[in-house]
């Protein structure tokens, strides 16, 4: 049974047509996943379910009272309330009916007050209203959030918090449809594991955009394909979609040639005899050919290629060494067993362990961007550091990609920059367009572009995949294992990365069990 339908959608930003009246059939068993490429329109696409963008064309047909959780990243938190407040407001209901049950009780009650009592009684009952705590602290276990605190201000989180927490809500209110944009972007493997849990329990309807695809194989039953201005769905595991996609990718490319060569037989025939004895022959095959149904050229996809420049230093050189460092805020440190470990040119490691660890803080540590609490730590005096840091903040929204790269290398000319942008896959036109028009993954490609222009032999990546479709994290996979210098990655992701070109792997975790 279809609980959304979606049909005849058309929509375009700017120069770029994201729907080509298109359309998508959900039913209510369906455990969905999105697919595509940076700035194809996937996050536009759930903006348009939940009505925050109105479509050029189409129409979007809920089932009636259905209900719905939306994982909104903009959603506003209110100060002053705790993260255990925040969750319970996920049983606001609830709390209504304890409160009028509890008032017929105070007032004397009659047959009438007591039947109404019984039946909210069963309501409570039904719902597990007694167990409401331990439901919470199970969603927030399950995501990390108890490591945060119940009693921390909501308005004080950071992103990655603020997305665990409106996570957390939409799956203790239990909707009858849930949607989900990157739900793994701020979680750990752990976190990863049990959210893959919950889904595939899920008894409702789910819709998940996400670029990781071990997650999507784990969870879904089907798939939506947007590509092109076009939304393909299939039916099973992630891996039979994309088996099926090449295979229709295949079939559509020699229908494409097979009628582009009877297009140009057809209009060699028409040239030839237009006026000649064959001319009503002619004119006749001119007529089909203007009502022949032209099949499509296969689009291009946009190509990403990293190369970040190296400064060379000698091999085998120690370029950052750490002694008994201890990381933390305002002299708490997030780990009690102090870190030790250096880090020779040309080594690749990677720092792992769950949200909220230390991860992201020790590399802050190490640029200097907080103090250490204790220890310390010494790069060679011929380092030179690039940084990638995980959030998406500009100084201004409204500047271009290319405004954003000229005013940091200044020194560089127009064209260079232009080309360092495209190089990463982005177009002509999103490099002169609005970074707030910009998808995740396209303004992941500015920060990485960033990284483009200056010589370094360390690099620290703080998640640099979050936002990334597939492709371009391959490609990026591969700029970092040709990039001749040392590299210090941070990343949820265990298949962005492998033995083959990691040489070190650092359990941020394990030294907090120790």
């Amino acid at each position: 049974m279809s609980i959304l339908e979606v049909s005849h959608l058309t929509h375009q930003f700017l120069d770029k047509k994201l729907y080509d009246d298109t359309g998508l059939q959900v039913n209510k068993e369906d455990h969905l996943g999105i697919m595509g490429q940076n700035g194809v329109g996937k996050s536009t696409f759930i903006k348009i379910l939940t009505g925050q963008i109105q479509p050029d064309e189409g129409k979007v047909t809920w089932q009636k009272n259905l209900t719905i959780g939306y994982l909104d990243q903009e959603a506003k938190l209110v100060k002053g309330m705790t993260i255990r407040e925040y969750l319970r407001s996920a049983f606001a209901k609830l709390y209504e009916a304890s409160d009028r049950l509890n008032e017929i009780y105070m007032n004397d009650p009659d047959d009438e007050d007591l039947i109404k009592a019984g039946r909210l009684q069963e309501l409570l009952d039904a719902n597990q209203f007694y167990e409401i705590d331990t439901m919470i602290e199970q969603v927030a276990t399950g995501l990390g959030i108890d490591a945060i605190g119940y009693d921390h201000d909501v308005s004080e989180l950071s992103g990655g918090q603020r997305s665990k927490i409106i996570l957390a809500k939409i799956l203790l209110e239990k909707p009858d449809m849930i949607l989900l944009d990157e739900p793994t972007n701020y979680l750990d493997t752990t976190h990863i594991d049990w959210l893959t849990d919950y889904l595939n329990d899920f008894s409702g309807a789910f819709i998940v955009i996400s670029h990781d695809y071990g997650f999507l194989e784990n969870i879904i039953n089907c798939v939506a394909d947007f590509e092109f201005g076009k939304i393909t769905k299939y039916t099973g595991s992630l891996k039979q979609a994309l088996k099926q996609k090449a295979a229709n990718k295949e079939t559509h490319m020699k229908a494409y040639v097979k009628q582009q060569e009877q297009i140009k037989k057809t209009e060699a025939y028409i040239r030839k005899n237009k006026a000649g004895s064959r001319s009503k022959s002619a004119r006749s095959r001119e007529k089909q050919l203007a009502r022949l149904d032209i099949i499509t050229p296969p689009g291009n996809k946009s190509v990403s290629t990293f190369e970040f420049p190296y400064k060379p230093i000698a091999q085998s050189r120690v370029i950052l060494e750490v002694n008994d460092l201890v990381v933390g805020y305002d002299d708490q440190p997030l780990l009690e067993t102090p870190i030790n470990f250096s880090v020779v040119s040309g080594e690749k490691i990677v720092i792992k362990g769950f949200n909220g660890i230390g991860k992201s803080t020790l590399i802050k540590t190490l640029l200097g961007i907080i103090p250490s609490i204790k220890g310390n730590f010494d790069f060679s005096d011929v380092s030179e550091i690039g940084y990638f840091k995980q959030d998406l903040k500009w100084n201004s929204n409204l500047e271009t990609p290319f405004k954003v790269i000229s005013d940091k290398h200044s020194k560089e000319d127009s064209k260079r920059v232009r080309q360092v942008l495209t190089r990463t896959g982005l177009t002509n036109q999103q490099v002169m367009s609005e970074m707030r028009s910009l998808s995740g993954g396209e303004q992941t490609k500015v920060k990485l572009a960033d990284l483009m222009f200056d010589e370094s032999n360390i690099l620290f990546m703080d998640e640099p995949t979050n936002h990334l479709d597939d492709e371009s994290k391959a490609a990026l996979r591969s700029g970092l294992m040709n990039y001749p210098g040392s590299v210090i990655l941070v990343t949820h992701e265990e298949d962005f990365y492998s033995s083959y070109w990691i040489d070190k792997i650092i359990d941020i975790e394990s030294l907090k069990n120790k």
